[in-house]
């Protein structure tokens, strides 16, 4: 059946999937964490592999220099892995340190999606030790967990151990780590080929992924946000900057065999002298976020958004932000074929209100959705992509192909990024301008302290520790905004770069760069758990401070982690139960969804039952009460729990049909039904 409305000339859609990881090399080369090897046989291969199973599906995708390099490596990940150099060992040779980290990291895995689907993987994860067999068992059960659905269905030898589930031993791991290095020796040339073939396009970022536009000229922080308070005596990084575009080039042109089209500049971050660094280069085309478009039209207009433009003879593009998210952040919540119809129903409105060709770009994080995910999502791209290939008003292009064709000129080119149009999540806290201030002041000592010149290798790899210094990541991690429980390892290699500068000049480290930046904090800061029974008033008003004293908290404003999204106008969640109901507010912009086409939507996974309230009007029932007001309560009866001890719940708000916001932002909040919190009791 063919769905949607009819256009002619048809609406291009234009896909930019991002593939990208921090350098994880410590000063010897080793990788200190294994993400760019599971994301490997996770992601990297299978995102084109979704694409080449549907003749008329066209993506492009950027490949950042960082991962290009650690692709490379990851050949030999005994040698170049610090995780797998210590994975491969039997367990009984593993230091009681060693065997920690190992049991760490392979806890690390999405549960619900990753560990639940294998059964041992799960009886495992949540044991306190664990014997020699027993943890061989937990790291193969890791790394097949983190193995892709191409692997499992084309991979002979990770397709008998999921098969088998348990009862591993030392060569099994041996050979499926063997195997697993031949996959991803493979993963450039098949997009090498995949290109060849006309099927996608490459492009790639500045190398070591750096906000261009606060390397050039820190002021640009102020002027895509004039509240924000700047590193103290900043230094223009220009010639870092330059470096940067070239050595991306020439690493592109080494793998690729010709130069890069176009570039994705990280974290969507552009200004004007970023552009005319990017033409000078010989880049055609950039992309950025649709909050920079508007700023730069002084509109809000989104008719203005589906089309490509032209700045300074240079073409950009401007992702429509929530179809953007839409993928990265509230699919994983639905079916795969209610998603697929969602996303297409979402494109119809364009295609028939656009009086030319329309051009849709959807440009987001290729790697790190999809663990969300059931199955890795392919199910949700083998609908994606099957209904979008069956779409006679719709098609799929690259953006090599958007690059040649007429476009809209651009007089004005805002400074900002694709997070909230600003620079905000990588400048402004205490802790972010501090790394800034300590590249500044690394900087002026090498300048100023060091008299006889450097020899060229010495030289180089001064500059190549600078370049990765100014990685966006660090600057990501560091302040309250996101959270991951690996701080300590980035904040070590962030400083470890501009230590290895002083040693490399001659100099010693100040002490500042030997002190941890960040201010110890996990993921646990965010999300508090309930302490006491609570049995509040459904009126949506804090009637009193003691009605939810002791419930659970989860600080949904600072949850986001590897990925950012438009965060919606819940900030806060409580939660609880008594043996009557379950308890559930939502604190934040209450106010703005108190219209009529505002609903609250909640799924509860284990009865697979759907509740919907609208947001205009209160709910009173016997399974269900809903109350809006300053704050937005629910209460649900335990009999729509009844079978189950551990409940999962799912939240979503739509307003206008239009999805604004899912909740929690990790996930689902569990509930666990038979907690009777005696361990929080004291007399």
């Amino acid at each position: 059946m063919v769905e949607g409305p009819m256009t002619h000339p048809p609406l291009e859609l234009c896909f930019i999937w991002h593939m990208h990881q921090p350098d994880y090399r410590d000063e010897s080369g080793q990788m200190t964490m294994p993400w760019v090897f599971l994301h490997a046989i996770k992601d990297y291969y299978e995102m084109p592999w979704h694409l080449m199973r549907f003749s008329q599906i066209r993506a492009t995708f950027n490949l950042t220099a960082t991962l290009i390099e650690q692709l490379e490596l990851c050949a030999d990940p005994v040698k170049n892995d610090r995780f797998f150099s210590r994975w491969i060992l039997p367990p009984e040779r593993l230091d009681a340190d060693e065997r920690a980290n190992v049991v760490r990291l392979c806890r690390s895995a999405q549960f619900e999606t990753m560990v639940r689907p294998l059964r041992r993987f799960e009886a495992l994860y949540h044991k306190k030790t664990y014997s020699d067999a027993e943890l061989l068992e937990l790291e193969v059960l890791f790394v097949l967990a983190w193995c892709s659905q191409a692997l499992r269905r084309e991979n002979p030898v990770v397709r008998e151990l999921v098969a088998r589930g348990e009862g591993f031993t030392q060569h099994d791991k041996e050979r499926l780590l063997e195997t697993l290095s031949t996959f991803v020796e493979g993963i450039l040339p098949y997009y090498a080929e995949c290109e060849r073939q006309g099927r996608i396009a490459l492009s790639t970022t500045p190398y070591n992924h750096p906000i261009l536009p606060l390397l050039l000229d820190v002021e640009n922080a102020r002027r895509a946000d004039p509240e924000t308070t700047l590193p103290e005596a900043p230094l223009s990084l220009r010639d870092d900057a330059v470096a940067q575009i070239e050595k991306a080039q020439a690493l592109f042109r080494r793998v690729f065999g010709h130069d890069p089209a176009g570039f994705w500049p990280a974290e969507g971050a552009v200004d004007e002298a970023s552009a005319e660094l990017y033409r000078k280069h010989g880049i055609g085309w950039i992309a950025t976020d649709e909050a920079i478009l508007f700023r730069s039209l002084g509109s809000g207009d989104r008719r203005a958004l589906y089309r490509p433009y032209r700045y300074n003879g240079l073409t950009v593009a401007f992702r429509d932000h929530g179809l953007s998210d839409l993928i990265g952040f509230t699919y994983r919540f639905k079916p795969a074929a209610e998603a697929a119809k969602h996303f297409i129903r979402a494109l119809e409105p364009i295609a028939a209100e656009s009086e030319t060709t329309p051009t849709v770009f959807v440009i987001l994080d290729g790697e790190n959705a999809w663990e969300f995910y059931e199955n890795n999502a392919f199910d949700f791209f083998s609908e994606l992509y099957g209904r979008i290939e069956s779409l006679p008003w719709c098609r799929t292009v690259t953006m090599d192909t958007v690059a040649g064709q007429t476009a809209s000129a651009l007089e004005k080119l805002a400074p900002g990024s694709w997070i909230r149009g600003d620079f905000s999540t990588w400048i402004g806290q205490p802790e972010k301008n501090h790394a800034w201030e300590l590249i500044y002041q690394t900087k002026r000592d090498v300048a100023l302290l060091v008299e006889a010149p450097f020899d060229a290798e010495t030289s180089a790899a001064i500059g190549r520790h600078f370049l990765t210094a100014e990685c966006s990541d660090w600057f990501w991690w560091y302040g309250d905004d996101h959270a991951t429980d690996f701080a300590e390892e980035f904040d070590a290699l962030f400083r470890a770069n501009l230590i290895a500068i002083y040693r490399l000049a001659g100099l010693p480290p100040p002490a500042d760069l030997l002190v941890p930046v960040f201010s110890k904090r996990s993921t646990a800061d965010f999300l508090t758990e309930p302490q006491a029974p609570i049995t509040p008033s459904i009126d949506g008003a804090e009637t009193s401070f003691f009605e939810w004293l002791g419930s659970g908290r989860i600080e949904e404003h600072r949850l986001f982690s590897t990925m950012d999204g438009v965060r919606g106008p819940i900030e806060r969640i409580l939660f609880g139960h008594d043996d009557a109901r379950v308890y559930v507010a939502f604190e934040g912009d209450v106010a703005s969804l108190a219209v009529e086409e505002g609903y609250l939507s909640v799924a509860i996974e284990e009865s697979q039952r759907h509740l919907r309230f609208a947001c205009d009007r209160p709910t009173r029932g016997k399974e269900a009460e809903c109350a809006f007001g300053e704050r937005i309560e629910l209460a649900l009866s335990r009999s729509l729990f009844v079978g189950s001890d551990i409940v999962h719940l799912r939240f979503e708000i739509d307003v206008a049909e239009r999805i604004v916001q899912t909740l929690p932002g990790y996930g689902t909040l569990r509930i666990d039904m038979g907690e009777d919190y005696a361990r929080h009791w004291f007399v």
